[in-house]
């Protein structure tokens, strides 16, 4: 369930037409829904009520402090990846003992300070890794508690760059050799190891890769206990797909039904990653037509916005529906493309959409998640503008960069 629909023709973000926001604005634009956004937590955090548990928001798929700062309110953690993600989500009031950090490549200036700030845990990808963050909790004097991260070998049915549980990809430790890695870690000093951690990909509509996963990992989780090891966190990971076209993702609801029967025997905490279920619907990206091209074998129609502004189309071919956000009587057929000179700058190819013209607005939907997160200044494009969108009214929570923001940090 999202709040974007149409009334009278117009396509409003809950009680707001997004085409007042465009021209307030002015375009591109980001523009999200907060109720979309709570609602999508609640969700996840109701369903899994039936257990002692963490849900820790993926900031990777849209680090917004105005969304960070929403989720925050409603008790949410945070997953992080960087130095960066740790420094927003602590400045958007997330926790530290609710924050999580995960990521393969965690410099020691990222470990120390994830260790003064007193984060909850860290997500350990590998034994170098460990033997890192053991330096520098002992030059410190902290005692740190870590999960391991274990690479299951599952195929979770999503596109190739956006899966991580396969035996080929660099996240994790190889299942079959859990033990032996697990009690390396639990040997070196100043980390405590009590969790396991998986995490199989992205964009996931089945809830069967996540049993199968769920099953392998109880396995070892009772291997681990015999040798010694007390396991007391399970981080079962994100990556619940939403609809960009034609899905049926499972629901929370769902997945916590064929989940929760494998997890309430072990008494463990389990912790939650989701990014795009919580954020990927509640947004949408508005652009303005700037041409009508008709070509040689099809037409064009050429936006404000571009590939830096929105990379997934053309990065791994991934679909948004894309609407006029005025509806009209006629309709065209056309590849929506930007301004950027590359061939890949396109948004949707072959798309018939409502007849638009110069200075019409359209909307690329299910815009909220890796997003403006992956937004560049690829051709010295200006980053766009956020809005969240809160009932009737609206703010600008983070403002269109400027040219001068073009040239920070550099000199002749």
């Amino acid at each position: 369930m999202h709040y974007f629909g149409f009334k009278n023709g117009q396509l409003y973000c809950e009680n707001v037409k997004v085409a007042t926001i465009a021209k307030t604005t002015g375009t591109p634009v980001y523009i999200y829904s907060k109720r979309t956004i709570v609602e999508h937590f609640r969700k996840i955090d109701e369903a899994f009520a039936g257990v002692d548990h963490l849900v820790c928001y993926a900031l990777k798929a849209n680090p917004a402090l105005a969304i960070i700062k929403t989720l925050q309110k409603e008790g949410c953690g945070a997953d992080i990846v960087s130095g960066g993600e740790l420094y927003k989500a602590l400045r958007a009031g997330i926790a530290p003992e609710k924050i999580v950090y995960a990521g393969v490549g965690k410099t020691r200036a990222e470990i120390e300070t994830a260790i003064k700030s007193r984060i909850f845990m860290f997500n350990i990808e590998s034994i170098p890794e460990a033997e890192r963050i053991s330096a520098v909790a002992k030059k410190l004097g902290k005692t740190v508690e870590v999960a391991l991260r274990i690479n299951p070998d599952v195929d979770p049915d999503t596109h190739h760059y956006i899966t991580t549980g396969k035996k080929e990809n660099k996240f994790g430790l190889n299942i079959s050799k859990a033990k032996e890695y697990f009690l390396a870690a639990a040997r070196l000093p100043n980390i405590k190891v009590c969790g396991i951690h998986t995490h199989i990909g992205s964009q996931i509509t089945k809830v069967e890769p996540y049993v199968l996963t769920l099953k392998k990992i109880i396995a070892l989780k009772a291997i681990l206990e015999k040798s010694g090891l007390r396991i007391t966190r399970l981080n079962i990971g994100g990556g619940l797909g939403i609809i960009y076209d034609n899905e049926t993702p499972s629901t929370p609801a769902n997945f916590a039904s064929k989940v929760l029967p494998l997890l309430k025997p072990l008494g463990v905490k389990v912790i939650l990653e989701p990014g795009r279920f919580i954020v990927g619907n509640a947004g949408i990206m508005a652009a303005e037509v700037q041409y009508i091209k008709k070509g040689e074998v099809k037409n064009y129609v050429i936006l404000d916005a571009g590939m830096n502004d929105l990379i997934r189309p053309s990065l791994y071919d991934a679909y948004h529906d894309i609407v006029a956000v005025k509806k009209t009587s006629g309709k065209l057929k056309a590849d929506i493309v930007g301004p950027i000179c590359e061939s890949g700058d396109f948004f949707g190819k072959n798309r018939v959409i409502d007849k638009v013209k110069e200075g019409d607005f359209v909307a690329v939907m299910s815009a909220g998640a890796y997003g403006f997160s992956m937004a560049s200044n690829y051709n010295c494009r200006r980053k766009p503008a956020e809005v969240l969108v809160d009932g009737s009214k609206f703010k600008i929570v983070r403002k269109r960069e400027t040219y001068q923001d073009l040239l920070n940090g550099e000199s002749f």
